[in-house]
């Protein structure tokens, strides 16, 4: 007759422990990742206004950024404001609408500058970011 030692006994319960930690992980990666889609936006000093309010826009959008410091981006990539035209020329389709963020200490020639070209492109449908006055 032989004894039957732990060693040799048959597993009969899972640990979760384990597995109750890999879940934790996911569950931690996946809330930092949401908070960044939801503001990965370029960090930005909007101007503020009172109407201002978020619209869901449904056609084809090309996002405009202009820094404090004067830099350049569109749709979230940097870019070289001597190669706007030809950028805005390639992404521009039917009703397509410009959303344009731009610092609020920024020079106003510059948004204005950038309007003209959306427009001398055909780009004539276009709204200006804004954060809502509390």
């Amino acid at each position: 007759m032989r004894l039957i030692d732990e060693d040799d006994k048959e597993i009969s319960e899972i640990n979760m422990t384990p597995f109750v930690d890999i879940i934790l992980v996911v569950l931690i990666i996946f809330m930092a990742t949401a908070t960044f889609i939801v503001e990965g936006k370029i960090p930005l000093n909007l101007p503020k206004a009172e109407t201002g309010e978020p619209k869901e826009i449904k056609v084809k959008r090309i996002e405009i950024t202009i820094l404090k410091t004067g830099e350049l981006f569109v749709n979230e990539r940097k870019i070289d404001p001597d190669l706007l035209e030809r950028k805005l020329n390639e992404l521009k389709g039917k009703d397509t609408v410009v959303i344009l963020r731009a610092d609020q200490d920024i020079e106003f020639q510059k948004v204005v500058s950038i309007i003209d070209t959306c427009r001398k492109l055909g780009l004539e449908k276009y709204m200006i970011e804004t954060k809502r006055m509390d």
